[in-house]
């Protein structure tokens, strides 16, 4: 394979992921905008006043005034609603969350702690309650236009357009709440962030013979958890420095305990330990920036919890089996496992241990392979799944495919006594039952 494709790691990348997995940076930045916009309106109001000073138009300034005045009423309504409204819309949507979550599967959280739209609306009502507060404390008691300093025409113009951006958030908010109620797009969701994920990933040539024999080893000190990511823009430039190779020991998604090894080193010695401070990134639950897996293992869970006796939805397996035959289709003729990093020069500096073919094909099939007795709608779309990948992938790639084809024949056989039941369970239908 060329090097024509390869994808140099981006520094800013797991900086940028992290942020986007919390939910008090975008109303943190709507402050800072908000109160950057409200000095700048009030630099305009007090321009405007001056100008009409200047101009002796008093007359026109009384009018301003009296608008003003009118404008204050609207605005204290605001400062006064919108928390309650904030309260309000909030609790429902975490009631919407909490049935997503028992429905589907716990893990279908963190679609909503990465939504964009989600923070976005969180950020715009906070921001108008901040800047009603803000633009109440500009309003003066004197009336005088020869007297008066400023009037707050800029600002709460800025307040209406503010309330006016949160009732549309509002609508669009709620519309994007109710679909994730929704399995369809929920799965649809889980594949579009897998498919981000593959499109990510390094595809360099295979370089096994560039790596060299280890050298040392460097244990993980910090708390246990799961290994989230890995910075590898920053460990590929300390081992370029240093002119060793590096290699990550555990998986993405593994669980580590400190003292555990968490880096070998391959031709040289171990980088000084500040270049290799905050590289690896634990947290308490996996994600997807860096986990090709996570997407089939989310897939999987939605469909074993559909069909569980207490849900017995295999429409809702069916559909899970739809997205993960897409997303196998799609890495059927890519380099899977070992990924290799490399530097500016095209040498090999960091080496990832990531999930192969047959990793990738068990994860999705073989949970599901055992709670298909019953089912005959999952059978025949489990089956019709494994044949359309036979299809498509390579010579090499087609044994654990036929593996899990044999094995749910099998099943069938065992679990489904009348022949007639069993064939009718056992033929491939893209739908499962029409």
């Amino acid at each position: 394979m060329s090097d024509r494709g390869y994808r140099r790691p981006r520094p800013l990348s797991p900086l940028r992921e992290h942020l986007r997995d919390t939910f008090w940076f975008a109303p943190t930045m709507g402050f800072v905008c908000v109160i950057v916009l409200w000095l700048i309106a009030a630099e305009a109001d007090e321009e405007i006043v001056s100008l009409f000073q200047r101009e002796e138009a008093y007359d026109e300034l009384a009018e301003l005034i009296s608008f003003s005045q009118d404008a204050k009423t609207i605005v204290t309504t605001v400062s006064s609603a919108m928390m309650t409204f904030i309260g309000v819309v909030f609790s429902i949507s975490m009631v919407a969350v909490q049935m997503a979550s028992g429905q589907l599967t716990p893990r279908v959280v963190r679609i909503f702690v990465r939504s964009r739209i989600s923070k976005l609306t969180l950020t715009v009502f906070l921001g108008t309650f901040l800047g009603s507060l803000l633009v109440l404390s500009s309003y003066e008691s004197e009336t005088d236009p020869r007297r008066v300093v400023s009037v707050p025409l800029v600002q709460s113009l800025l307040i209406l357009v503010l309330v006016g951006t949160s009732l549309l958030l509002f609508v669009v908010y709620v519309s994007s709440t109710l679909r994730l109620m929704q399995v369809g797009p929920v799965v649809d969701r889980i594949a579009r962030d897998s498919f981000r994920v593959l499109g990510r990933m390094p595809r360099g040539p295979r370089a096994d013979g560039e790596v060299g024999a280890e050298t040392a080893r460097v244990a993980y000190e910090g708390r246990a958890g799961v290994l989230r990511d890995v910075n590898t823009a920053r460990l590929v430039r300390a081992a370029r420095r240093q002119g060793v190779v590096l290699r990550v020991i555990p998986r993405i998604g593994d669980f580590v305990v400190p003292g555990t090894p968490m880096l070998a080193v391959h031709g040289g010695t171990v980088p000084p330990r500040h270049r290799l401070r905050y590289a690896v990134s634990v947290s308490v639950e996996r994600t997807l920036h860096q986990d090709l897996a996570f997407g089939l293992r989310q897939l999987a869970d939605i469909a074993l919890r559909a069909l569980s006796p207490s849900v017995n939805d295999p429409t809702t397996a069916v559909q899970c089996l739809d997205r993960m035959v897409q997303f196998l289709a799609a890495v059927a003729d890519l380099p899977l496992g070992t990924v290799h990093h490399r530097d500016g020069a095209g040498r090999v500096r960091l080496v990832q241990d990531g999930p192969g073919w047959e990793d990738l094909v068990d994860l999705a099939f073989e949970e599901i392979r055992w709670c298909v007795t019953g089912s005959p709608q999952v059978s025949r779309r489990l089956i019709a799944g494994l044949d359309d990948l036979l299809l498509i992938v390579p010579e090499e790639r087609r044994t654990s495919l036929a593996r899990h084809r044999e094995l749910l024949v099998q099943t069938m056989e065992r679990s489904v006594p009348v022949s007639a039941d069993r064939a009718f369970a056992l033929l491939p239908d893209r739908q499962g039952i029409g």
